[in-house]
This record gives structure tokens, sequence and C-alpha cells, in this order.
């Protein structure tokens, strides 16, 4: 009997086809629901190898109790979803998809810039509820991108794609890294600063850490309160990273003019969410790698990884 591959997500169009000789295939058919959490416990524990998705959180408990299981593959870069540690220790592979989505997630997050600058959701609110009644010299106004100060928090690959992007706005960048990247501010002229200095500067902070337990809560009340009363944040990095309560305060008492987030703590996000009741808040449903392009590319990586595991290649994309 073959052995089982466990893919918790629906997977269109047979693009899982070529793993059939190697594998029995067995998949979440729901292709709008995440795969409950106590049917991907099950499914950890009966499966030889898993395909994932960041939803699914593959904890230290589960892992612990598997004795069969020997690679995940994530469909992400991000693989805060598993826990890694635990997986070292059973000595399960685990890989990603690294490289493929920065341009892409660079793309919205700079959109999602524009689209709280320019209150283009609100806007487009107000328009469809019959509530335009006429061109006013103040009316519906937001603020300016160009010329302004992009502060970026998290300056891997997407964060230098977006300082590029932010070039043709003629905008101040600013930068914040565990580690200076010379390399960077020479090819995009950007400016390091400490974390403090770069919040009280910044008009716009765009935060594209990974979530560890270093950058739980980050941006947290005290991080809101050195940002300008005219400063924007966006989160296209993870829930986790940005106090949601402190930042629907912040909102609500006018200490920061706007946000915008891809992401959230709990995902899908319930629609009784506090800061999706407000006006200069814009929420995204975790689109940022959301292209037919970058979505295939990062399903080939995946693909690539258990073809060389089943044909005892060098696997790519491994995180452990």
């Amino acid at each position: 009997m073959k052995p089982i591959l466990w893919i918790t997500f629906y997977l269109p169009n047979d693009l899982a086809e070529r793993l059939k000789p190697y594998v029995t295939i067995k998949m979440w058919q729901d292709d709008i629901h995440d795969m409950p959490q106590e049917e991907i416990e099950a499914a950890v524990l009966e499966a030889d190898y898993l395909w994932t998705i960041v939803p699914n959180q593959i904890t230290a408990a589960v892992l612990n109790r598997t004795t069969k299981l020997k690679m995940i593959t994530n469909l992400a870069v991000g693989f805060n979803n598993i826990d890694v540690e635990a997986a070292k220790e059973k000595g399960i592979i685990v890989t990603n998809t690294p490289d493929v989505l920065s341009e892409t997630t660079a793309d919205l997050a700079f959109a999602l810039l524009m689209t709280s600058a320019r209150r283009m959701l609100d806007n487009a609110k107000q328009l469809y509820q019959g509530k335009w009644l006429g061109w006013q010299v103040f009316g519906m106004t937001g603020t300016d991108v160009h010329h302004k100060t992009l502060g970026i928090i998290g300056m891997g690959a997407i964060g230098e794609l977006v300082a590029k992007r932010a070039s043709g706005f003629d905008m101040n960048v600013l930068y914040h890294n565990r580690s200076r990247k010379e390399e960077a501010e020479e090819r995009y002229g950007v400016t390091y600063r400490s974390k403090n200095d770069l919040l009280a500067e910044a008009d716009f902070i765009i935060v594209l850490t990974p979530l560890t337990k270093e950058t739980h809560h980050l941006i947290d009340r005290e991080a809101l309160a050195m940002m300008k009363r005219t400063a924007h944040i966006i989160n296209v990095a993870r829930g986790g990273v940005v106090d949601e309560e402190a930042l629907y305060d912040a909102l609500v008492n006018g200490e920061i003019a706007g946000a915008a987030s891809d992401v959230f703590v709990e995902e899908p996000v319930s629609t009784n969410h506090p800061l999706l009741s407000l006006p200069n808040f814009t929420p995204m449903p975790h689109i940022g790698s959301a292209t037919v392009e970058t979505r295939q590319a990062m399903v080939q990586r995946n693909l690539d990884a258990w073809e060389a595991y089943f044909t005892n290649q060098s696997i790519p994309y491994r995180v452990i």
C-alpha cells in the first residue's frame, strides 16, 4: 500500500497528479472553508506526508503524537503555523515557498498604502451608499503619498521591493531591521533608523516582519503612541505583529490617521471585528500573494520539493 499524502486544502485542476505514482492522496474537498483544526490533527496522525497552508496549525502537541510523518510542505513563505522545533526533534522535513511572492506582496503593500492615504475604501463606500452629492473643496480628501517619509519595519526581500516602488513616488525611505542592510541602503537610497526613531519620523509605516516570539505585538500601544497623528500603518506581515486592540483604540482616538491590514490574528476574520467598523481602517482577506501567476509558482515549488524527496534527490526550499 502506498504511503498517504494529506493535502489539507483544496487543490484544483489535478495539480497534484504527478505525485500519484508515489503516494495515495487524500485532500480536503471544500474550496471555501478551511479544514477544521480537529480534522487537521487527525490527518497528521494518519499521514506519512502533509501539505499545508498558513491557517493550518501544526502544533508540537500533535507532532509529538505522530509516528509516521516524514515531511511537511507549507504553501507559503512564512511557516509560523508549524512548530519547526518540534518537527526537527522528530526528524520531520519542512519546506516552504521562498523567493516567489516578494514582488506580488510588495505590490499589495504599496496598494494598501495608497488606499489608506487616499481613503479609497471609505470613499467608495460613500459612493455606493449614495452619499456622494457633488464636488466639494475638502470633501473626501486624503493625504499625499509623494515626497512623504515611508518607514519599513522588516527589510527583507519584500521590504526592498517596497522601497524600490517608493522611489517612484519620490519618498524618503527609512527602515528598521535586526541588522543593517548596507547593500540595500546603497541600491535603494534607504536610511537605517532605530525602531523608535522610525515610528516618530515616518508618515507611512509598512510592517513586514515574520511573526516570532520577539515580534509578537511589536506594534503595541507604546509604539502607536510614538507615531505622528497624521501617520498611517500598514500590516502585510502576520496578524500577531500588531496589537489589534491597541490599533483600534489609536484609530478611534485619533492617535494615528489610518491603517490597513492584509492579516489578522484570527483568520478568517469575523465581520464583527471592531476594526472593520472603522472608516479609517482598510481590511483585506490575506491576499498578499493572491495572483494566478504567484500561486501557481508557489504550488510548483512545493511540487518540486515533493518530487525531489520521492526520487531521492536534494530537496529544494527546505526550512529544516
